[in-house]
């Protein structure tokens, strides 16, 4: 079950928020158990086997988190980093039969499915054992209340990864009122808009673009690269801002995920705007625990390669994510060399034009099915000799370049800047709210139009 779908729209978060809404907000306990129970729901749909894996992933970290804390209390430093090991080695262990089982014996084994979203959870359990290492939190002694941290539906499939420091106290006292409520509708509302009306239109070009097997000319291939760019932002964002408007409406209060990535003015700054819950997470349990950029130049560069070594290999289990995560690592070290000093000093547009197509050549990687198809699309974006235009321009109907045009237009913080100076006018705040909510509803009913005309509704980070 996926957000953007009509059963999820209008018969699964209708009757969460009726029962959810219908208990007292004291009674939190009852409130979690109802969320617990739909969680677990959620995930359990269309792949009810994969359910088990969840319960022993909620029951393994509750013990390790327990058997850290309690050999803490006995002064064992030794017992404790034991047992963060063995959460480390099952948490990663699991994550690596499901994911790159497969990749690594060559497929000469019977196919095994990936759970839904196993990248994300895997992630957030390790975060809460980590921490309770760290002495950062407590372990939680009820493994319902961790159950529900683990699988809470909302960021459960595509993030934000949520660390459990950042959610504990949320789990136990929490509020909502109407402006929450409010804003949680239209965030999802928005993100709904960015999935259906954006991505999902872009993605058809896209698709279309990376699925020829034939020779392919310049313009549709730069114009098919530009499509997977909107596409896999707007998507990805689109969701995340669905799942923080979801946890608005259930009273949690999630970080964000994404900062209009594509102004960016270096691939540096666009990995603090892209993706920022998994950048966050490799910075502080990976990146700095190996030394950061604190034991010279030398080994930062070292550090950062071994982060996007990992980077890559956390989207998949091929070798053309591998070279993706390189390919960052890359452009990450020479700016670090001296390479963001010359940024610094260029104009601003220069830069944002060297990180846009730098970024750009990177969905090649990751969108191709297989690193040759990578290079093989790469080439033809500089074949010059077949450019293509009007063949280009005939693939495009009407709605895909108003979608495009769109999703360029909104990739820059267009409406936070028109929300400002329209509320700095007169009656400005009245406004803006009247105009936030008659969008909001326009938007809705628009992508139920778009949803219930089309069966075409791929969501790309499933497969993560």
């Amino acid at each position: 079950m996926i957000f953007s779908s009509t059963l999820f729209l209008f018969v699964f978060l209708p009757t969460v928020l009726l029962v959810y809404y219908a208990i007292p907000m004291r009674f939190v306990a009852a409130k979690n158990a109802v969320l617990l129970t739909v969680s677990l729901i959620f995930y359990a749909w269309g792949e009810p086997q994969n359910i088990v894996l969840m319960l022993l992933a909620i029951a393994c970290n509750y013990v390790f988190g327990l058997g850290i804390e309690k050999c803490r209390g006995y002064g064992s430093e030794g017992a404790c980093r034991a047992i963060l090991v063995l959460s480390l080695v099952y948490n990663l262990g699991t994550l690596f039969f499901f994911k790159y089982f497969n990749f690594v014996t060559g497929g000469i084994f019977p196919h095994i499915a990936l759970p839904i979203g196993i990248s994300f959870f895997t992630f957030q359990i390790m975060s809460y054992t980590i921490d309770v290492y760290r002495g950062e939190v407590a372990a939680q002694r009820n493994i319902f209340k961790l159950g529900l941290y683990i699988s809470l539906f909302p960021q459960l499939i595509a993030g934000p990864i949520v660390r459990y420091i950042d959610i504990e106290k949320q789990l136990t006292e929490r509020s909502y009122d109407a402006d929450k409520l409010f804003c949680g509708t239209s965030r999802f509302i928005v993100g709904l808009a960015k999935k259906v009306l954006v991505s999902n239109t872009v993605a058809q070009m896209a698709d279309f673009a990376f699925g020829v097997t034939g020779e392919l000319n310049a313009a549709t291939a730069w114009l098919g690269a530009l499509c997977y760019g909107l596409q896999i932002y707007y998507d990805f964002s689109g969701y995340s801002d669905m799942a923080i408007g979801l946890g608005h409406m259930l009273g949690f209060d999630f970080l964000e995920n994404f900062n209009y990535p594509y102004i960016s003015c270096s691939v540096q700054e666009f990995w603090r705007r892209w993706h920022i819950s998994l950048s966050t997470w490799f910075r502080d349990y990976l990146y700095i625990p190996l030394g950061g950029n604190r034991r010279g130049k030398l080994r930062t560069y070292i550090n950062l390669f071994i982060v996007f070594v990992c980077t890559g290999i956390w989207h998949g289990a091929a070798w053309n994510f591998l070279v993706w995560g390189l390919y960052h690592g890359f452009f990450l070290i020479i700016e670090r060399i001296g390479f963001r000093k010359v940024l610094d000093r260029l104009p601003r547009a220069v830069a944002r034009g060297y990180t846009l197509l730098v970024v750009l050549f990177g969905w090649v990687l990751f969108r191709a099915e297989t690193l040759p198809a990578a290079i093989k699309y790469a080439a033809s974006m500089f074949n010059f000799g077949n450019i293509g235009l009007v063949r280009a321009s005939l693939q495009l109907d009407n709605i895909t370049g108003f979608a495009i045009a769109i999703g360029i237009i909104f990739s820059a913080p267009l409406l936070p800047w028109l929300k400002r100076k329209l509320e700095a006018l007169p009656g400005g705040k009245t406004s803006a709210y009247v105009l936030n909510v008659s969008g909001c509803i326009g938007l809705f009913l628009l992508s139920v139009v778009f949803l219930t005309g089309s069966d075409y509704n791929p969501f790309i980070y499933f497969r993560f």
